[in-house]
């Protein structure tokens, strides 16, 4: 709960209540002008003597705590367990008081208020004498372990509670005082609490004539009444409201139609505001309101159109510096808050409220705000707010007494929220740009050779057979709604981290998402081309709403965009017009004369999306080209931007993982049964020519061997090297099919193992046979000494040059890709062993050396033309950005710079915007 030092007199005396606030290692003074840091204070009980209660009173144990912080909120009780007194942390300073006392009901002698008298125990800091420089010792060593304290058991705590909870009865006051005398060191100055009863109290709506001074006659006319605006008017106003207000705050809007002086239009409405809020100079960017505790009641009171329903609630101003959550756990009131209590009819869809700002006394001064506010129905490319209102001052008959310009305020809408009581209102949207999103696409799409070949052998994202066709546009919706990160397109070396979110709001008839028991609104007939064989490509196109924002350095200052216009099937493209918020505050904006209700509507937005087919040979990403129609003179022209998506999913994410993993294992097993013929034909051929087969390589021989026995020893896979995102995909389980090709390849594997010491053992028998018919021709036997040492020279001068080129790489990951290299050169020991031993036979196959080099070249060109992950959702955290199945594959020069760990669900692995993006710091 804030509260406020209200100095006697005092304010230079050491005695002052001012907690030490360090900041850095010196002291703050919170009363300095300009301060962040809040006052708070929170109050819990801890136990109610209710076997020693008396008719009017009851004892109780209660627990305080106060302070100075920029980064706590006080919201959660401390631990029982510890001892009262002082803490101090940097940004943050707290004194907790143990309190016991009594709480009495006497409404007789105090206007109908329950009054708490505790008396509190706690440790304060300790204060020099030294009126200028009292908490000096926040600069000597050890203050944050072991500060000075001094106990205090002279601490009084006095709250008055109303018994009756109303608009001008909503406030909790009280005072905290020292009963010692002023000479004594622990004496400090009144501290005075003001805060709101919490949700359990009960309301009662009694201000029927403050509500009629602000909204008779119903409905008030303000600047929405007569401007077409479609408002819900159903019989769930104020579940809405409540979920609306309770998960976001409201953002304040500009007054940028205000033409008045500056102090008028500069003004919150009739909030104060703080230095924050003044530095904005009217544009209140970053300001937001809170609407808290809304309570309704169903009025037996009919109105003139029927019954109505009584609202009540808190509005608190959030200032850009503080977070809503925290601020939203307070019930302090103040200048910045209004307790608001009003009406709604069923019949003008309005919620017409009297706001009565801070404490409000017995005369209700302060009352003097009208609060009007809708939930809007109707959507346009200029109306994107879920919940509209303006805050007024009630001029009692004469305009001129307003000392302030309409506050007005939104929420915008966000497509998850369409669920529920308010989707079965039938929200819909009305399309205004259509015309100018098909000169985008006439602009975009000129008639070419590479347009028809796509359209004919590539598919995009479309609308579905499905059970109806609201369906099918609410999975399309989903296939073209992207959350990503995204990186410039074409990318630079480096380059920061953004996130690119395309929320679909309404696509064809269908607005938000099916619901099957909400969307009955939009029946099948209003398909236009459903049912029909034959159809032109016009008719394909589907009219788009959609909102787009880029978060992320280099677009700080990019407001969202609300964009509407066509998508094209047959390319998988969106050609869209846009509009940006360039709202600001009057002495900027008011006098523009080509803007749309405060939107810059000259923007045009193409994205394109991935095909769904083929996407094992493309790489799936999305790319998205925002430009503005304005010349580069005018001041809210924008360079054009162009990014690039990591890959991306479609619905059937699942299902092509598998499928992918599925042919991968069926290549293996074609291949290794390939392999197996190669080997079998060389057994073969070792049977009909026995004169050649001691020339056969044993070095060559024991390559392959390892090459085999590896996978069997550590699972690795053989051949096609498994990619880790389908391991590391915990929630993919493995499908029968999928174990299947598993078994049947480790199977194949140990056949291979097998053949090839079947063969190494027959290279080896014949040699001996030699020996043995020549004992005493020993070089008559070829022998792979020489063999071995010759390509061992080789292989480790290769590893060292690739040392060399890649110097930042670690020699472990070069060993691993290294090792695919010796296996892809495997005729390496033959061809010197032939050139040593001086052969005129021909010791191995034609069909066993081509077969099996075309089998090692195989991966590589399956590598080179699929897309580069399978799965970019599910991965551990990988040491680099990814090793290829085979050195050759890539260009490692990209991994100079990149030798630390991050997560790669934001790594495109195989792909120079990945590698760079990783190495950026993704």
């Amino acid at each position: 709960m804030p509260f406020v030092h209200i100095s006697n007199g005092s304010n230079l005396d050491p005695r002052s209540v001012r907690s030490p606030f360090n900041t850095n290692g010196s002291y703050f003074d919170p009363g300095s002008a300009g301060s962040s840091p809040l006052s708070l204070i929170s109050f819990w009980v801890n136990d109610v003597d209710r076997a020693h209660r008396s008719k009017s009173s009851v004892s109780i144990h209660g627990l305080l705590q106060l302070g100075i912080t920029t980064t706590g909120s006080f919201g959660y009780k401390p631990y029982q367990n510890d001892d009262p007194g002082f803490r101090i942390y940097p940004d943050h300073s707290e004194l907790t008081v143990t309190f016991q006392g009594i709480v009495t009901d006497n409404s007789e002698d105090n206007d109908g208020e329950i009054v708490m008298c505790l008396l509190g125990n706690t440790m304060l800091p300790y204060r020099y004498r030294d009126s200028t420089n009292p908490w000096d010792w926040v600069n000597e060593p050890g203050f944050v372990t072991q500060p000075p304290l001094i106990q205090d058991d002279q601490i009084l705590l006095t709250v008055r509670y109303p018994k009756t909870f109303s608009l001008t009865k909503r406030g909790v006051y009280g005072v905290l005082k020292s009963l010692n005398p002023k000479t004594s060191e622990k004496y400090f100055d009144d501290v005075h609490i003001s805060s709101s009863l919490s949700r359990s109290a009960n309301y009662e709506f009694s201000s029927q004539e403050l509500v009629s001074k602000a909204c008779d006659p119903y409905p008030y006319k303000d600047g929405f009444t007569d401007t077409g605006l479609g408002v819900y008017k159903g019989d769930d106003f104020c579940l809405i409201l409540e979920r609306f207000t309770g998960q976001d705050p409201l953002t304040v809007v500009p007054n940028w139609k205000c033409n008045g002086t500056d102090g008028f239009c500069s003004r919150l409405g009739p909030f104060e505001s703080d230095d924050s809020i003044r530095s904005t100079n009217g544009s209140f960017k970053g300001v937001r309101l809170s609407f808290q505790d809304v309570r309704c009641e169903e009025s037996s009171v009919k109105g003139k159109n029927g019954k109505y329903t009584n609202v009540a609630g808190l509005i608190r101003v959030v200032p850009s510096y503080e977070d809503h959550y925290r601020v939203s756990q307070r019930t302090g009131l103040n200048n910045m808050t209004l307790s608001v209590e009003g009406k709604w009819e069923s019949s003008s869809g309005q919620l017409c409220m009297i706001g009565c700002r801070g404490v409000v006394d017995r005369e209700s001064n302060g009352c003097d705000s009208r609060i009007c506010l809708y939930i809007p129905l109707s959507f346009s490319i200029k109306q994107r707010s879920i919940i509209l209102g303006t805050i007024s001052h009630v001029e009692n008959g004469n305009p001129s007494n307003s000392s302030y310009f309409p506050l007005a305020f939104e929420k915008l809408i966000r497509p998850s929220e369409l669920y529920d009581q308010y989707s079965g209102s039938k929200p819909y949207y009305m399309y205004s740009k259509i015309a100018k999103a098909g000169t985008v696409l006439e602009k975009n799409e000129p008639f070419s050779f590479g347009t028809v070949v796509k359209k004919s052998l590539l598919t995009f994202p479309k609308v579905e057979d499905a059970d109806s066709f609201l369906a099918g546009l609410s999975m399309l919706s989903e296939d073209l709604t992207i959350h990503h990160p995204a990186v410039p397109d074409p990318s630079p070396k480096r380059f920061p981290r953004s996130e690119l979110q395309i929320e679909i709001l309404s696509i064809g008839p269908l607005f938000g998402h099916y619901w099957s028991l909400q969307n009955s609104s939009v029946t099948e007939e209003e398909t236009p081309y459903r049912g029909k064989e034959t159809y032109t490509e016009r008719q394909l196109l589907l009219n788009v709403s959609a909102q787009i924002g880029l978060t992320g350095p280099e677009y700080s200052n990019f407001s969202d965009l609300f964009v509407e216009g066509l998508y094209h099937p047959l390319v998988g493209k969106l050609y869209l017009v846009g509009c940006r918020d360039v709202r600001a505050s009057w002495n900027v904006l008011y006098e523009s004369m080509d803007l749309e209700d405060g939107l810059d509507c000259l923007i045009e937005v193409v994205v394109s999306y991935p095909p769904t087919t083929t996407r094992w040979l493309v790489n799936p990403t999305v790319r998205i080209s925002i430009s503005s129609q304005r010349n580069e003179v005018d001041p809210l022209f924008f360079k054009p931007v162009k990014l690039q998506t990591v890959p991306i999913m479609y619905r059937a994410q699942r299902e092509d993982i598998l499928s992918r993993q599925g042919v991968e294992g069926i290549l293996r097993i074609l291949t290794l049964s390939v392999a197996i013929g190669c080997i079998l034909s060389q057994l073969f051929y070792i049977r009909e020519n026995s004169d050649s087969s001691p020339y056969v390589s044993i070095v060559m021989l024991a390559v392959q061997s390892v090459g085999y026995g590896i996978p069997l020893v550590t699972g690795a896979e053989a051949i096609f090297k498994k990619s880790k995102t389908y391991d590391d995909s915990s929630v993919l389980e493995k499908s029968q099919m999928i174990q299947v090709i598993d078994y049947t390849v480790k199977i194949l594997v140990l056949v291979s193992f097998s053949l090839t010491l079947r063969l190494y053992q027959k290279v080896w028998r014949s040699r001996v046979r030699i020996l043995t018919r020549a004992p005493l021709e020993p070089n008559r036997v070829p022998s792979d000494r020489r063999v071995f040492i010759v390509t061992t020279v080789v292989h480790v001068l290769g590893f060292v040059c690739v040392l060399m080129v890649h110097k930042v790489q670690p020699w472990l990951v070069e060993l691993e890709e290294y090792s695919g290299l010796v296996q892809d050169f495997f005729l390496l020991p033959q061809v010197i062993g032939n050139l040593i031993w001086q052969i005129d036979c021909v010791p191995l196959r034609k069909l066993y050396f081509i077969g099996l080099t075309v089998i090692q070249l195989l991966p590589h060109v399956y590598d080179y033309v699929r897309s580069p992950i399978p799965n970019p959702y599910f991965c551990r955290r990988i040491r680099v950005c990814g090793p290829a199945s085979r050195l050759l594959l890539e260009n490692r020069g990209h991994f100079d710079s990149c030798n630390r760990s991050f997560t790669c669900g934001f790594c495109i692995c195989s792909t120079e915007i990945g590698l760079r993006e990783a190495c950026a710091g993704g």
